[in-house]
């Protein structure tokens, strides 16, 4: 079966000279169709840089990123993001202050011609679990779980078959992080979506991936089962370790 999405060799670069810092050092993972593939590590350890790169937000990179088997174009094209699309940390920052949530998600509408934008805007809006007056709101009049479901709604709009997670839960309170998990559980399954999710918080990567990618120093230095994670059968130390942090701060 071909991969949904395959890294091959990708390395980022970012400095000059003495201050020239290899950010993603060969790394290479598969995704395969209908999969939630996670990639964990520490803050700087490269793995939100990996998706800004699939995603083309950085197109500076050597090595290989191919979606549906197909390399993917420098710069991205327009048929790229009708396939793949990106869901960020912070709903907020990614949702313009001063415009209504319906302008917001009409844009990517009018950008790839669709019709039927207000049916279409409505109907996603109900498939994260909002009801239709929320596109007449401002993201300020959102709590910020129904901003991040707003930027998930937004992601679906051009029915890609491929969402990137960049920490989707992590600015949000505990208390509705699970209620945003459960939605992004739902919808892939629903819609036969292929997730790369990338977080800190290995709780969150065996709730809701079935492969991990273990990442340090910008390198993946395992790949593990969902299953593997939560029993602690990992080979790496640094893995290890990552797993004993995490049972040290998990709350009961």
């Amino acid at each position: 079966m071909t991969p949904a999405v395959e890294i091959r060799d990708l390395t980022i670069t970012f400095g000059q000279g003495r201050a020239r810092v290899k950010a993603v050092d060969s790394a290479s993972f598969r995704a395969a169709p209908g999969e939630a593939f996670g990639i964990i590590g520490e803050s700087g350890s490269g793995k939100s840089t990996i998706l800004r790169a699939i995603t083309g937000l950085n197109d500076d990179y050597t090595g290989d990123v191919l979606i549906d088997g197909q390399q993917a174009q420098k710069p991205r094209t327009k048929a790229f993001f009708k396939t793949v699309q990106m869901v960020f940390q912070d709903p907020y920052g990614s949702l313009h202050p001063r415009r209504m949530i319906r302008a917001t998600l009409a844009e990517p509408l009018e950008i790839h011609r669709f019709d039927r934008k207000d049916d279409r805007i409505a109907q996603v809006l109900n498939d994260v679990g909002l009801a239709p007056e929320f596109a007449y709101r401002y993201p300020h009049q959102l709590s910020g779980g129904q901003r991040q479901r707003v930027a998930v709604a937004r992601a679906l709009l051009l029915e890609p078959r491929i969402l990137l997670l960049d920490e989707p839960t992590s600015a949000l309170d505990v208390s509705v992080q699970a209620g945003v998990l459960n939605l992004l559980d739902r919808l892939r399954r629903d819609r036969g979506l292929t997730y790369v999710m990338v977080s800190h918080d290995l709780r969150v990567i065996a709730h809701m991936c079935s492969r991990v990618a273990v990442m340090t120093q910008g390198r993946i230095v395992e790949e593990l089962s969902a299953d593997a994670l939560r029993d602690q059968r990992a080979e790496t130390e640094y893995t290890q370790q990552l797993i004993r942090a995490s049972r040290g701060t998990a709350h009961a």
